[in-house]
């Protein structure tokens, strides 16, 4: 295993459909809805999918172990010069990506948790993303957040 890589990770045709769809910004129960199956079912397919990336318990480190790992399509990228984010919103990123809440952020980087939030907030506005998986999704597009950086996190 180099360090750039990791082990290939293989979802199913069903896990792979929630999981790039959550990456889009839809809710489970949209997704569900749109699959025509119970949001139950979604549930149960996301959770394993979920284990076999890594055993993370957040959508968004799903969705970015998913890129990582080639296990999802990966989104277009976009120009990165066309998005500028101060260096608080974009030190976020690959903790989100991670799956923490604001307070391990805050900890992680030695900040009050309000600026952190206020910070969260105002990140999800810039890239213009629905949710936490949707922002993982417009990071990537961006080079705000690479395979390198959640591979790091990974071992």
């Amino acid at each position: 295993m180099t360090t750039t890589s990791v082990a290939k990770v293989v979802l199913t045709p069903r896990e792979r459909q929630i999981l790039e769809s959550l990456a889009t910004g839809d809710a489970l129960a949209v997704v569900a809805r749109d699959l025509e199956i119970r949001e139950g079912a979604a549930a149960g397919y996301l959770k394993l999918a979920k284990n076999k990336l890594q055993g993370v318990s957040e959508t968004a480190a799903a969705v970015a172990v998913g890129y990582a790992t080639e296990a999802i399509t990966r989104p277009v990228l976009l120009d990165p010069a066309a998005l500028f984010l101060p260096r608080e919103q974009r030190d976020l990123v690959p903790l989100i990506a991670r799956g923490m809440a604001a307070a391990q952020m805050a900890t992680e980087l030695d900040r009050p948790v309000t600026d952190v939030r206020a910070d969260g907030r105002e990140l999800l506005a810039a890239l213009r993303a629905r949710n936490r998986s949707h922002l993982i999704t417009r990071a990537w597009q961006f080079h705000v957040l690479t395979a390198g950086q959640v591979i790091a996190w990974l071992r």
